[in-house]
């Protein structure tokens, strides 16, 4: 007699855990909400597109990231001596 041997999946795991959730639902919901708000809402405000207003084409804009790295390097490299 030969016995089946069950498959470990996970989408049924989360499906089922899922399907039992009570106060889970809605701790999801308010997350969803929150990740909602940081990234639709809060992002524009406090990390503007600096890059892209400041430099019209990709090789200015890796100029200064490349100028801006040496000197925040050497500026790190002084504080340690």
């Amino acid at each position: 007699m030969e016995e089946k041997t069950l498959k470990f999946n996970f989408f049924t795991m989360f499906r089922d855990g899922f399907k039992n959730m009570t106060l889970g639902k809605t701790l999801w919901v308010i997350v969803i909400i929150k990740l909602i708000i940081m990234f639709l809402i809060l992002r524009p405000f406090f990390f503007p597109n600096y890059l892209g207003s400041k430099f019209d084409d990709n090789k200015s804009k890796a100029d200064y990231v490349s100028k801006e790295l040496v000197n925040a390097s050497a500026i790190v490299e002084e504080e340690s001596d």
